[in-house]
């Protein structure tokens, strides 16, 4: 059965419970992965400059192998265009962070235009998955948050900066959450 096979006495796309768990595995591990980054920010990372120079770098890094990684499952980049704007967004800040790593108020510039950029490209694939999968409403919600926490990072860059590790945890913070409340209505919705 594929995910966009027409259930006749529903009219409804039929859901590929493949596909899915995919899905909801995937939602899970990222929730787990931003969760952990959060931890190590707030606690090595909040004490080792170098320790946050490596998280700081390493967070847009994940994100791009994420993005590939979720393509890849579903079609390639070719046919997943938001998730390749993600992989290229991603790639390039890990990219930008590392050389500007000494300025805080550059750091969360950089920061600031991809969280703009790719919380726009996680609304897009939200919206484009919610026919094939139900449940993308998280995601979206998570996007749209991206965009404006983007805005956010900016205009602080703007005015006093503090540690840009902490601010950018309470971001990856909230991106988990909605990793896991993804995963978790992916999983509930499965079982129902």
């Amino acid at each position: 059965m594929n995910a966009e096979t027409i259930d006749t006495a529903n009219r409804a796309p039929a859901i590929d419970r493949t596909k899915q768990r995919q899905l909801r595995d995937y939602y899970a591990i990222r929730a787990a992965v931003a969760g952990a980054w959060v931890v190590a920010a707030f606690t090595i990372g909040a004490s080792v400059p170098v320790a946050a120079a490596i998280l700081m770098v390493a967070y847009p890094a994940w994100d791009a192998a994420a993005n590939l990684i979720d393509a890849a499952r579903n079609g390639g980049l070719a046919r997943n265009p938001t998730q390749a704007i993600n992989v290229a967004a991603s790639t390039l800040t890990a990219v930008a962070v590392l050389a500007v790593i000494g300025d805080t108020a550059l750091v969360l510039r950089v920061f600031g235009a991809w969280a703009i950029l790719a919380g726009l490209m996680q609304l897009a694939t939200g919206a484009r998955r919610w026919k094939a999968y139900g449940a993308q409403w998280a995601m979206i919600l998570s996007g749209a948050q991206s965009a404006l926490a983007g805005g956010f990072f900016i205009a602080q860059s703007l005015g006093h900066v503090g540690s840009a590790i902490a601010t950018v945890a309470g971001y990856a913070g909230f991106g988990a959450f909605y990793f896991l409340v993804s995963a978790l209505w992916l999983t509930f919705r499965r079982s129902a």
